[in-house]
Formats: structure tokens, sequence, C-alpha cells
């Protein structure tokens, strides 16, 4: 018996990766905000960032209203982005983008392949993107006030 596509969209790891969102709360000790709102599902997210003296990102906290596939997207991305500037993170967010509308080759992010089967399924694609725009959303805002 084949498996339905939400067995294949909702696998447990990423499962899994939305219960982790528990570990990374939007809280008032950072300095930063962004928002983010996918117009494809309404998914959305509020980030909190903080930054250390060369830019980068060094603490994180969210609050995520998304499917599982955008929480998965926002653990990952809590994961890995210590460290990332806005430079950085905007050339991934564009890798991603560029994937998801099938032109070039899949993100390095480290996990990214969890949410491979989501490609195919264009409605989540605005929710897979949601922490590397309202990063870039409060990045941005931070360069506009300095």
């Amino acid at each position: 018996m084949a498996s339905s596509p939400a067995a294949r969209l909702y696998t447990p790891q990423i499962l899994a990766l939305a219960v982790e969102l528990a570990n990374v709360p939007l809280h008032d000790g950072l300095p930063l905000r962004g928002e983010a709102r996918s117009r494809s599902c309404g998914s959305t997210l509020v980030m909190g960032l903080a930054l250390d003296q060369s830019g980068a990102v060094n603490e994180i906290g969210m609050q995520v209203t998304a499917c599982a596939i955008g929480q998965a997207a926002a653990a990952l991305f809590a994961r890995q982005v210590a460290g990332r500037d806005a430079g950085q993170l905007a050339k991934d967010r564009d890798a991603m983008q560029a994937w998801l509308a099938g032109e070039g080759d899949r993100p390095g992010w480290p996990g990214f392949e969890l949410l491979a089967p989501a490609r195919d399924y264009p409605a989540r694609h605005g929710a897979i993107l949601l922490p590397w725009n309202a990063a870039l959303d409060a990045l941005c805002k931070a360069e506009a006030a300095s």
C-alpha cells in the first residue's frame, strides 16, 4: 500500500524538528525583531536576534505559527544560524528559493535534505523560507537604524 502524500511530507523526522522550537523561545532580551508571512499558506514567524561584535547572529528566539514543514524549517535554521551574517543569510535564502523553483542544486544548509520532499508542494515553499525572510527583515532594520 502506497503512503499518502501527508505521510511522505510529514515524516517522523519533520515532526521531531517541529518540537525543537520549544528550545528557541522569543523573549524581550533579543534587541532585533523581524517578521515574515507566507503568502501561500498564511504561516507567520516573528524572530528576535542578537548579534556579536562582527554583526553575526549569536542568539535567536522565535514565535512560529506554521505547519510542521514551516516549524521544521525554523528549527533547522535555529540549529545553524549562529555565526552567520546578513550577506550569508541572503545568499542561503536565494539558493533555497532557486532550488524550490526547480533551478540549481539543493542548498547546503545542514539538515535541509529533510525538507526535500516539500519541494513537490509549492504551497509549502513560503513556510520553508519564513526563518530566512524574518532574519533578513530583522537584519535590514538593524542596518537602517545604524
